[in-house]
């Protein structure tokens, strides 16, 4: 499945929210990552979310997706997905 995740954690938490999605997904821009994953990595990923935010504070959506939507980008692209191909 394709994923889409967005984020507004503390600024205390940003740094290792940002770290841990790097690990497993594409950076698109400031608080937006997204990626192709398996079942198995999205869980990984949401047990990870939560052991690093406070849910009382902050938050992250994520959209599931069956395949790579079309993206279409103006103005300029902060990390071009060609970078990790």
């Amino acid at each position: 499945m394709y994923i889409v995740i967005v984020y507004d954690v503390s600024v205390e938490r940003v740094n290792r929210v940002k770290k841990f999605l790097r690990q497993h997904l594409h950076w698109v821009q400031n608080s937006v990552f997204e990626g192709e994953v398996t079942m198995a990595e999205f869980e990984r990923i949401k047990a990870g979310l939560r052991e690093l935010i406070n849910e009382d504070e902050d938050s992250v959506v994520i959209y599931k997706l069956r395949s790579q939507p079309f993206r279409e980008v103006i103005g300029m692209e902060k990390n071009p997905m060609e970078d990790i191909m």
